[in-house]
């Protein structure tokens, strides 16, 4: 019975995400703006490095790898925070708060919707026109499974983080500076904006260790390469099941403790 409530509200999003198809289609242009500019942007990097290789990887390397990262961002984003804050402020939190559902099942399972809805008209597209212009530089094997299974992970890992920023709405009142720095952190960190092949090794190392490089370079250096070593497949995975845990465990815990702390304006 607890599934049919999940695939409900699932289903709810996936109506709602459907209902916004201007939404979808101006998303749509403005990744493809963006993807335009980063292959001016690379481009010269490159011509202005003198040679067909930098940090490992090849002018087209860098391209695959930021117009997947580019779909992964449109695909895994779920504007759990815009909405989270919009909640607070409005007092609109407290209707979901009485459901009889936990507040991070229902947000999640609201949003898997608009996920799927995302994975179809975004990332899917995208990979096969990739996979298409690229002539098969995508390899098609086992690694399209531990893909699949490293982007689950990091949507969870991504919506943890998502959550606890949301929660900081109840002590401040607003969340769009805060979301701002989020994404900016987020981005970087996780290797979308840059690979972290091209980050100076201290950074290199830093952003290891932190978990954003799970959500986007994680499941990307696993679709990218054709046998993957055992070794590298479980030290990737497991190391996005540790953080997926460990942003589990303390964004539920800063929920629990600043629940207390809630204040309905004007009520």
């Amino acid at each position: 019975m607890k599934w049919k409530k999940y695939l409900s509200l699932t289903r709810a999003g996936i109506l709602e995400a459907l209902q916004y198809r201007l939404g979808l289609f101006v998303m749509v242009i403005g990744n493809l703006i963006y993807l335009i500019i980063v292959y001016f942007l690379w481009r010269a990097i490159y011509a202005s490095a003198g040679t067909d290789v930098v940090n490992g990887m090849t002018f087209s390397d860098t391209l695959i790898y930021l117009v997947l990262a580019t779909a992964l961002f449109a695909f895994m984003e779920m504007y759990i925070v815009w909405e989270m804050g919009r909640s607070i402020q409005t007092g609109a939190i407290t209707l979901t708060l009485l459901k009889p559902m936990s507040y991070r099942s229902y947000s999640f399972w609201n949003c898997a919707g608009g996920v799927i809805v995302q994975f179809f008209c975004t990332f899917l597209p995208t990979f096969l026109v990739v996979l298409l212009v690229t002539k098969g530089a995508i390899p098609l094997g086992i690694n399209l499974l531990y893909f699949a299974v490293s982007v689950i992970l990091s949507v969870s890992i991504n919506f943890s983080i998502d959550l606890f920023v949301g929660t900081i709405c109840m002590y401040t009142e607003s969340i769009w500076g805060i979301n701002i720095m989020k994404q900016v952190v987020v981005l970087l960190l996780s290797g979308a904006t840059i690979p972290l092949a091209f980050f100076p090794e201290p950074l290199k190392t830093i952003a290891y260790c932190l978990p954003f490089q799970s959500i986007y370079n994680a499941p990307l250096s696993l679709l990218l390469t054709a046998n993957p070593q055992p070794s590298v497949i479980a030290e990737t995975l497991g190391m996005q099941l540790v953080w997926s845990i460990v942003t589990m465990g303390f964004s539920r815990l800063f929920w629990q403790v600043s629940l207390r702390r809630i204040t309905v304006n004007g009520g």
